[in-house]
């Protein structure tokens, strides 16, 4: 390394294990990780990580389970009108109109989710 490179902070090794596994439980794992969008590994720590914490074993100082993926965007204004916004986060909420006012519906639903009508704002 030069001077002008500065050092790189590498992560802290994650530990590696073999488990030796009936080829019937690998099978129903590898499907439940898969309904999950998880790897077989993945999954098992989940698991193993939800055993602990049940058990009142989990270390205070476990690292979370490393996220993979895109990483999330820095806030909601990056956000394009039509995602989706971060699980926890308020979903916008449209004011019902007053009483005599026309109104403007449009149908709109949500993957897995029943109708719901909207109202449009006025323009």
């Amino acid at each position: 390394m030069t001077e002008q490179t500065p050092a790189r902070r590498t992560p802290p090794q994650r530990k590696q294990m073999l488990l030796r596994l009936d080829p019937a439980v690998h099978d129903a794992l590898a499907r439940w990780a898969s309904d999950e969008l998880r790897s077989a590994n993945a999954q098992i720590e989940f698991l193993l990580r939800r055993a602990l914490a049940e058990a009142g074993r989990l270390p205070g100082t476990a690292r979370p389970i490393p996220r993979r993926g895109r990483p999330p965007k820095d806030s909601r204004e990056a956000r394009g009108p039509h995602e989706t916004p971060e699980p926890g986060e308020p979903r916008e909420t449209r004011e019902a109109p007053e009483p005599g006012e026309p109104r403007e519906t449009r149908e709109t639903s949500e993957p897995g989710g029943p109708q719901e009508t909207r109202e449009a704002p006025e323009a």
